[in-house]
């Protein structure tokens, strides 16, 4: 029986898997795991988190997290159903169930009191958004376009077409919505295909970053040009540049080599460069600062001025968990346990890592929904795992 747990365009990668170890005494692990945690920079050794068992899933079933909602659509009725559940107490009730299109998939954001619920064809590479009450689940309006949230307001475009997700680049025109509505309230024309991402916080902003690297922030309420810059040329995608509070963040060729190059918001003056380590990098923001993950471990720097602020060598073999991109939250991410069958979790920020609880062997797939880990174990239920995020 298989499950697939979705956060919206946010994904993250399994544990590898390692054959099962000797058997040994459970005394002789607990001495290795508080020896891992001092050697890690814990002050304690990890707690044993304690489940709460979420909804019964469908062997097709799509678990969303969106706000303070979990999401679980299950295709096999015709029409498909959405159950919300409370996300941090999942084994209660439904608040509330509907019916729905069918669709190939689905993702989910809140902008204010709405639910964007969006519907993907995978053949024709579609995009149709209904907002739902969140209170209720029924429809307040709907739109032939890929809808995003911008703090409390919304935008909608047309995303570009492609054979993978293609996150948020977009193409043709971008629309400020109306929330109580849906009607258009401004448009702004793209001469060329563009990356959008929602500015954090309200009122709501929006940035635009073209092909050829003229980047403007919009505001979201009436379309009025907040900002205006160039940036050198880059492979601009959904992960390029980074946000960070008021400030962007952007890896470029920089000669022969690769930068990083820090600007500020909305005014795109740039404030720092530092050369970037070449090959795979994968940057996300954790705690106002900027987080990344090379071949030689984890780091972050100071947005604002491009300084390290800590080094984790040991970094580089833990896993981020998928789930929102928050600027103000820590990353959180999956170590293997002594024994190679339980997990290690830890939460990445601004004091650098702690590591905090283990979970069970058999726990898979987890994803950060709301102030926990949604996780399959197993069974046809999803689990929910508290977590003590700082």
């Amino acid at each position: 029986m298989s499950v697939l747990i979705e956060l919206g365009d946010d994904r993250g990668a399994p544990l590898e898997e390692h054959p099962p170890p000797p058997q040994v005494s459970r005394r002789w692990w607990v001495a290795v795991l508080v020896a891992a945690c001092v050697l890690l920079g814990g002050s304690a050794p990890p707690v044993r988190l304690t489940p709460q068992v979420g909804p019964a899933v469908p062997a097709r079933a799509t678990v969303l997290g969106a706000g303070p909602l979990l999401l679980v659509v299950d295709p096999e009725p015709n029409p498909p159903t959405l159950s919300a559940y409370d996300s941090a107490a999942p084994d209660g009730p439904p608040r509330w169930r509907v019916t729905v299109p069918p669709a190939a998939g689905w993702s989910a954001e809140v902008a204010g009191d709405l639910l964007l619920l969006v519907e993907r064809d995978q053949a024709l590479g579609a995009r149709v958004t209904t907002a739902r009450s969140l209170r209720t689940g029924q429809p307040v309006w709907r739109r032939p376009e890929r809808v995003y949230a911008a703090g409390n307001e919304a935008v909608a475009v047309r995303e570009v077409r492609s054979a993978a997700e293609p996150g948020r680049r977009v193409e043709g025109t971008v629309h400020g919505v109306d929330p109580g509505t849906g009607a258009t309230r401004w448009s702004v024309p793209l001469p060329s295909t563009a990356v959008l991402r929602a500015l954090p916080g309200v009122p709501g902003r929006v940035l635009l970053v073209q092909d050829d690297g003229l980047v403007r922030v919009l505001d979201a309420r009436d379309g009025t040009e907040r900002g205006r810059g160039q940036l050198p040329p880059a492979d601009y995608g959904p992960d390029n540049p980074q946000l960070v509070g008021a400030h962007l963040v952007l890896r470029h060729p920089n000669g022969g080599a690769v930068a990083l190059t820090g600007y500020d918001l909305p005014g795109l003056m740039p404030r720092w460069r530092s050369p970037a380590q070449p090959g795979e990098l994968i940057l996300r923001p954790c705690q106002g600062l900027l987080c990344g993950q090379d071949e030689q471990g984890r780091w972050a720097i100071d947005a604002g001025t491009g300084a390290r602020v800590w080094t984790w060598p040991a970094g580089a073999r833990w896993r981020t968990v998928g789930g929102p991109r928050g600027t103000t939250e820590p990353l959180v991410v999956l170590g293997l346990a002594a024994d190679g069958r339980r997990s290690l979790v830890a939460t990445v920020g601004r004091e650098g890592h702690r590591v905090s609880a283990v979970l069970p062997a058999g726990v898979t797939d987890c994803r950060r929904v709301g102030a926990g880990l949604i996780c399959r174990d197993g069974t046809a239920r999803v689990t929910f795992w508290p977590l003590d995020v700082p």
